[in-house]
């Protein structure tokens, strides 16, 4: 019978984890917790590994408690970092929070009529009212310099190869982490921390502060950072990172970027972003390799994870989108799309802008698109007409065609298209 921790394990989850947690999760029901820095007002795909560990948490009958550091994000974590962070004022953290907790609240049941109800903590609640004195004395006092300077995240800092060094603030984020811990052990009955591999020093350090203080045996787990075959950075593109937010990344670039990955990555991610069983994954992996140019894990990724992370209907729209820029589609098809997805499907495409004036004023279609700046020539116009190579919103045209009002994208826009590669916007003002 499956359970927690051989899930994670096959699944390529489990990276770390302190002796007996196994034993501790197939016991009882248990509290466990991540932490999540507001950095932004959005997630990116790269929080989306710690969430999907959460939800296998909860589906396993466990309590997932959601920690976002309203106060150490005032801080900045150093671990994995080269650099010291900016500081963030109380209004943008206060910004920031609001959003993250608005998304992690589609992926996590907070039904608290459920024993294994999500909770949302946001850790300035209890640091707010903490006092220097007495945290320096209460808890300063269990954890060793000795102990926090051996952690990596902190001997990178201070080794000769880094120019940047440490300041006391970021040094102290170790500790103000481990009292997080011990927070939520004490009020929450929450014995597991959870994480990436990158936070391994601060977890363990949380699980020495409760031994100290308490004598009772907290527990850890850590993830293995994700990486992309090809070396490059997971989560990020030309554009920089991939968001959870819809207003940073659209729906359709999101289904786009899983639906690019490599054939190495999609069989590790696969099983990372899925919730698909492992004879239904063998099964999947089985059938990509008999014919990987239809791109069966790609598709089965990007459309699991845009409909949980978006909707149904932004997967749909999604799917529509791709088969508009690279399969084949009709002007109803484009007629389905919004505004941005549709700037999004033509990012990089040639758009100019003419008047409305000018739908009535070049009533012949070659006048139009020659006014427009469509190809080089009146003439070339002409003879791609004669041709049977030119489409207005991917409706193959002829020199009879008419521009129409009646007829534009998103009341504002006109498709033009020479041959299979060749797209021209026009923008009607």
């Amino acid at each position: 019978m499956s359970n927690f921790i051989n899930e994670l394990e096959w699944r390529g989850l489990l990276q770390d984890s302190v002796p007996g947690i196994e034993d501790q999760l197939i016991d009882k029901s248990c509290s466990g917790y991540i932490g999540f820095d507001p950095t932004a007002d959005s997630l990116h795909i790269g929080s989306l590994v710690q969430i999907i560990i959460l939800m296998h948490f909860q589906k396993f009958g466990h309590r997932p408690i959601v920690l976002v550091g309203g106060a150490t994000g005032m801080i900045g974590d150093p671990s994995g970092k080269s650099n010291e962070r900016n500081l963030l004022s109380k209004k943008e953290l206060d910004k920031n929070i609001k959003g993250i907790h608005n998304q992690l609240s589609k992926f996590l049941d907070f039904d608290s009529k459920k024993n294994n109800s999500a909770i949302l903590c946001n850790n300035n609640d209890w640091f707010k009212d903490v006092n220097l004195i007495d945290f320096i004395r209460d808890i300063g006092k269990h954890i060793t310099v000795n102990y926090m300077v051996a952690k990596e995240s902190v001997k990178k800092r201070l080794s000769k190869e880094s120019n940047v060094g440490m300041s006391f603030t970021e040094f102290t984020y170790q500790l103000i982490q481990a009292y997080d811990f011990f927070h939520l052990f004490s009020n929450n009955n929450c014995s597991i921390q959870m994480g990436g591999s990158d936070q391994w020093g601060n977890i363990t350090s949380g699980v020495e502060l409760i031994r100290k203080k308490t004598g009772e045996k907290a527990f850890a787990l850590t993830c293995p950072l994700i990486t992309k075959a090809d070396g490059t950075k997971f989560g990020k593109t030309e554009d920089g990172n991939v968001w959870l937010d819809r207003t940073k990344t659209s729906p359709y670039k999101f289904y786009q970027y899983w639906l690019n990955i490599s054939d190495d990555d999609a069989k590790k991610y696969i099983k990372i972003f899925t919730f698909y069983t492992y004879k239904e994954i063998e099964n999947f992996i089985e059938s990509h390799e008999e014919a990987p140019h239809t791109r069966v894990l790609q598709k089965l990724i990007a459309e699991f994870l845009t409909e949980l992370v978006h909707s149904k209907e932004d997967l749909e729209n999604s799917i529509t989108a791709s088969n508009i820029l690279f399969g084949k589609s009709t002007s109803e098809d484009l007629g389905k799309l919004d505004e941005k997805t549709f700037l999004d499907i033509f990012d990089g495409v040639p758009n100019v802008t003419v008047s409305k004036n000018d739908i009535t004023k070049f009533p012949f279609v070659q006048d139009f698109l020659h006014n427009a700046g469509f190809l080089s020539s009146k003439s070339e116009i002409s003879r791609a007409l004669k041709q049977n190579s030119i489409s207005i919103n991917k409706e193959k045209i002829d020199d009879s065609y008419s521009i129409s009002v009646k007829n534009l994208i998103c009341d504002k826009y006109i498709l033009a298209q020479r041959g299979k590669k060749y797209y021209f916007i026009i923008t009607i003002d």
